[in-house]
């Protein structure tokens, strides 16, 4: 260009922080969609931002100040943030919005699945320089938008909201009730991120086994094909898009209801992992009735007995809440001869938190904080044990590796997951360098490792 000719502005950089679960994470890819559509860049930095978008997670007092305490980042750093997600929606005591009365200088506050209340506040703060086609956005997989996620794996959130009401969660009050996703816009969305490059699909929602419900199963279409909206058939059909590209399918937030059982042939025969990420939170029936949750305890260990009968190398992961409200010795004793007997795999725990507006913090019986983090303590130390035993087993076994890291081509090894480790909340596979000099190790492809020892949570492995 010439000394006289005419500059191209710089486009308006948006940061951003997503904060929270996998849930609020795809509403975050579908915000950075439309605002890279519209020509907007993203920063990596507050202080090379024109504003700053802060999605926020209000479910239990941990993740309330860690996103209270982002948003104060925010401020002193860029001055102007807009915030959106669950704590948006979160009422201080005096009724007023929380985030408003803690940092009055934000922009704007929206709640969760906001998306055009986020980019209309995006667009006063900071007009939009021009619109191109969503495929010509940096980092998108046409259909599928912009993902936060590496490039090789990639959660499809299925559904939004829930219709239980369970007493310890305030989702409901935030994200409604349950609404499905059509079966054909999630399995077009799926085919982009699969010719795009992506190797595992991980299948997320608020009550996964429940997809379909609140539309009476109702027929949908794929590729003139009639399918149910129901889990069932969403599984079966993103297991026959996944199969040609050598891609994995992994199942999240799957409540223990008896329709379950239909997807273990599916795991059983390759077409879905044989992983099932079962949010249990606790087995005693007295417990389960208080919390208000779905599934009966009483009859989840011949349940899981059953999945293990049909599909032996299917693992279990889920989580739990130790200290509930009247939560007995005897109640918590029943809770780690559970973990012991159902032999579950990857295990995570909460101590009770009595978050603002949760029914159960008006049942009788809280008890202290300290014997809630204690009763936390000893329910990890039961839970790894049991784990720790079940990946020992594992010492001597062939198994199939994602790459998540490999420097310089893995010649002094890398890290992976086999179908055991869905990403950030299970264990690795460290991988060792390879025996062969031709061998080498790529992010986002596939190697057999056979397993040598274990690392405390992970595997250790020689790939070949």
């Amino acid at each position: 260009m010439g000394e006289t000719g005419l500059r191209q502005p710089a486009a308006p950089r948006v940061g951003f922080v997503s904060l929270g679960c996998a849930k609020a994470l795809t509403d975050s890819e579908l915000i950075l969609t439309q605002l890279s559509a519209q020509g907007y860049q993203t920063s990596k930095s507050f202080q090379n931002a024109d504003l700053v978008i802060v999605n926020t997670c209000g479910f239990i007092d941990e993740a309330i100040k860690e996103s209270l305490d982002t948003i104060g980042e925010a401020l002193a750093e860029n001055g102007r943030v807009i915030v959106t997600g669950c704590l948006g929606a979160k009422a201080a005591a005096d009724g007023s919005n929380l985030v408003l009365q803690m940092h009055p200088r934000v922009l704007a506050v929206t709640g969760p699945q906001a998306t055009q209340e986020v980019l209309d506040a995006v667009h006063k703060a900071l007009p939009k320089p021009h619109q191109p086609f969503v495929d010509l956005v940096p980092n998108s997989f046409g259909v599928a938008g912009v993902k936060l996620t590496p490039r090789h794996y990639a959660y499809i959130k299925i559904s939004e909201g829930c219709n239980h009401r369970c007493t310890f969660c305030i989702i409901p009050s935030m994200r409604g009730d349950l609404v499905s996703r059509p079966l054909g816009e999630l399995l077009r969305e799926a085919q982009a991120l699969l010719e795009g490059g992506v190797k595992e699909l991980l299948v997320i929602s608020q009550d996964t086994s429940a997809y379909g419900v609140d539309v009476a199963y109702r027929t949908g279409f794929w590729q003139g094909r009639p399918l149910k909206t129901r889990l069932l058939e969403l599984a079966q059909a993103l297991g026959e898009l996944a199969a040609p590209y050598g891609a994995w399918v992994r199942l999240h937030y799957v409540y223990p209801y008896p329709s379950v059982d239909e997807l273990l042939p599916l795991m059983a025969s390759g077409q879905v992992l044989p992983y099932l990420d079962v949010p249990f939170q606790h087995s005693h029936p007295d417990v389960l009735r208080r919390m208000k949750r779905p599934a009966g305890g009483e009859k989840n260990l011949a349940r899981l007995q059953r999945w293990r009968e049909t599909c032996p190398e299917i693992v279990v992961r889920s989580t739990f809440i130790a200290g509930f409200p009247g939560e007995t010795e005897t109640e918590f004793e029943h809770l780690l001869d559970f973990v012991r007997q159902a032999g579950i795999d990857r295990a995570g725990c909460f101590a009770y938190s009595p978050v603002a507006g949760a029914a159960a913090n008006d049942i009788a019986g809280m008890l202290p904080a300290e014997l809630r983090e204690e009763r936390r303590a000893r329910f990890m130390a039961v839970a790894e044990e049991v784990s720790m035993a079940k990946l020992k087993r594992r010492i001597g076994a062939t198994m199939q590796v994602l790459i998540d890291s490999a420097p310089g081509l893995g010649k002094k090894g890398g890290v992976g997951r086999s179908y055991a480790d869905a990403p950030e909340i299970d264990g690795l596979v460290r991988l060792l360098p390879p025996e062969k000099i031709s061998k080498t190790l790529k992010v986002g492809e596939f190697t057999r490792a056979k397993v040598v020892a274990t690392q405390g949570h992970d595997l250790v492995a020689l790939p070949f």
